[in-house]
């Protein structure tokens, strides 16, 4: 499959230097007693790269925080030999069961969801800001979290309770109901052509009409069946499973390679359609491929966790601000940033009121909403200079 024809041998470099902004002249450089272009390039290039290995070396840290944080005091040195026990049996070091059930059936499949997770909220949300360039747009822009609330809740308000057949029920109905959210924009937008424009607006029109129908099943259930719609939609991380963890980390191993080789392709859209059909890039393909990818990467992190806000807006910012808008480094940047937000937010849900627990989506939120409205000042300054 191909998206592009095969570029000049400078025309990659271009699209990277066009990512990071443009690029002085080698006379005027070197009188200003600056580096050349080809030297600049390079030192920035290994600056990204430095901040990826730093951000991988946070993500580990609390990777290892979130294993030993919990409600049950866990000294480090039963944590290991719990590790050890089932991971290297033929060691033949054993552990308290307790223990054991607590890291590998609680908390282990909870810090692996969220970083797959987080990961996975933070590529989409680079993702389809680089296809909308709109840095203001997330995946939910498309309606993906308000029709996957809406799913879930017509399976606890029609469905069969929590039973095993009901929480089937209930992951199916969202992950449905957020894919049909990215064929309503589809349908929407086309009616007018797609663009950066329409594809909001119809995502916009789907996501209300969707938290309205949500509102209404909200209004007809039961006490029980509310409670159970409320708790779904502030988001949680404590019933995942190794199951749920698997069938995530399968949709990121097959939709990231293919979002990872259109970097070249959002490069060149962010100098506009026109010019990127003039660099060889095939926009249509590479919008409407895009946009498809990041709403199931959405989709199937929201079936499984509830709605998670924020994370898909917050990661690709904090690493456009630091790196630049190069997505050969912004989008794998913006995965790992994501999966750090998310298991940081997590593990405050779980340890700030230990051995009560924050919804995941209320920390998640109060975390981003400043965020956005510094991101919305920030813009502002900018237009106005």
């Amino acid at each position: 499959m191909s998206t592009r024809s095969s570029p000049s041998p400078g025309s990659t470099a271009d699209g990277a230097r066009a990512a990071d902004g443009p690029a002085e002249g080698g006379s005027a450089r070197a009188a200003r007693g600056l580096p050349d272009s080809a030297d600049g390039f390079r030192r920035r290039t290994g600056r990204k790269l430095l901040f990826i290995l730093a951000s991988l070396l946070v993500l580990i840290a609390l990777t290892v925080l979130g294993v030993y944080a919990g409600a049950a005091d866990l000294q480090l040195a039963e944590i290991g030999r719990a590790l050890v026990s089932v991971a290297l049996p033929f060691l033949g070091i054993e552990a308290e069961r307790t223990t054991v059930s607590i890291l590998w059936e609680l908390r282990l499949p909870r810090v692996v969801m969220a970083v797959l997770a987080g990961a996975g909220l933070g590529l989409a949300g680079a993702t389809m800001q680089g296809v909308l360039r709109n840095p203001l747009t997330s995946p939910f822009t498309l309606g993906v979290s308000a029709a996957s609330g809406f799913g879930a809740a017509l399976a606890i308000v029609f469905g069969v309770g929590l039973s095993i057949g009901g929480r089937l029920l209930i992951v199916t109905n969202a992950f449905l109901f957020a894919n049909l959210s990215v064929l309503f924009v589809f349908v929407l937008s086309r009616l007018r052509g797609v663009s950066a424009v329409t594809v909001i607006l119809s995502g916009i029109a789907v996501m209300y009409l969707f938290s309205a129908l949500t509102s209404l099943l909200q209004f007809l259930a039961t006490s029980d069946q509310l409670s159970g719609i409320v708790f779904w939609l502030l988001g949680s991380l404590a019933v995942s499973t190794w199951e749920k963890a698997l069938v995530v980390l399968g949709v990121l191993v097959v939709t990231t390679p293919v979002i990872l080789r259109f970097s070249w392709d959002l490069n060149a859209l962010a100098a506009g359609e026109q010019s990127a059909r003039t660099m060889g890039t095939n926009v249509r393909l590479v919008v409407n491929l895009s946009m498809l990818l990041s709403a199931l990467i959405a989709s199937a992190v929201v079936c499984f966790n509830g709605v998670i806000g924020f994370v898909g807006l917050v990661g690709p910012h904090i690493a456009r601000l630091l790196i630049g808008g190069d997505h050969r480094f912004l989008l794998p940047a913006s995965g790992i940033l994501g999966a750090v937000i998310l298991l940081a937010c997590d593990i405050a849900a779980r340890t700030l009121f230990s051995p009560s627990e924050i919804p995941l989506g209320i920390v998640t939120s109060l975390v981003g909403v400043p965020f956005f409205v510094f991101i919305l000042l920030t813009r502002r300054k900018e237009q106005a200079a």
